[in-house]
């Protein structure tokens, strides 16, 4: 079963996400996940700034040489429009 936890706002200086229950040893990398992101920002009643925020997606733990530890993986990704 997988469990997933988020903490900030849209709005904020940066979303933190994490996800629990994912094996250990499954293929996993920035790249890949922000694939999938950029989806997101071509769906239905997305507002004209989506098209041009760049999401900044950092892996802070759960992950090492591109695999999954076992352990939660967290991942942030930071507001590039914050204070601007």
């Amino acid at each position: 079963m997988l469990r997933f936890l988020t903490a900030g706002e849209s709005h904020g200086q940066a979303l933190v996400a994490v996800v629990e229950g994912l094996p250990a040893g499954m293929e996993i990398t920035v790249e890949e996940i922000q694939t999938e992101m950029a989806r997101r920002r071509l769906g239905y009643g997305r507002g004209p700034r989506q098209r041009f925020e760049q999401d900044e997606l950092t892996i802070i733990g759960g992950v090492r040489h591109g695999r999954t530890l076992g352990s939660p993986v967290v991942i942030e990704i930071k507001n590039s429009e914050w204070f601007r």
